[in-house]
C-alpha cells in the first residue's frame, strides 16, 4: 500500500524536524534528507502496526500575512 502524505520541515537550532500533517508523526535529523529518511521509516512503522486502512483527506497549505 502506498500513501501520499504532506510533510512540513522546520529547522530548530542544528536539527531539522519533519512532521506528517495527516497524522502528526514526526522525526528529526541533522539535515533535511536525514529528517525525511527518518520520518519515512517512522511512517512505515506507524502504518505497519495499524491494521485499519487510514482515511487520508487532502491537506491544503497556504501562507497568511497578519498585522500586529
Amino acid at each position: 500500500m502506498r500513501y501520499n502524505l504532506t510533510v512540513a520541515i522546520t529547522q530548530s537550532d542544528n536539527w531539522y524536524v519533519a512532521k506528517c500533517l495527516e497524522n502528526s508523526v514526526a522525526s528529526q535529523g541533522k539535515s533535511m534528507d536525514e529528517a525525511l529518511s527518518n520520518l519515512k521509516e517512522a511512517l512505515e512503522l506507524y502504518y505497519e502496526d495499524n491494521d485499519e486502512r487510514p482515511i487520508i483527506q487532502p491537506t491544503f497549505i497556504t501562507t497568511m500575512e497578519v498585522a500586529v
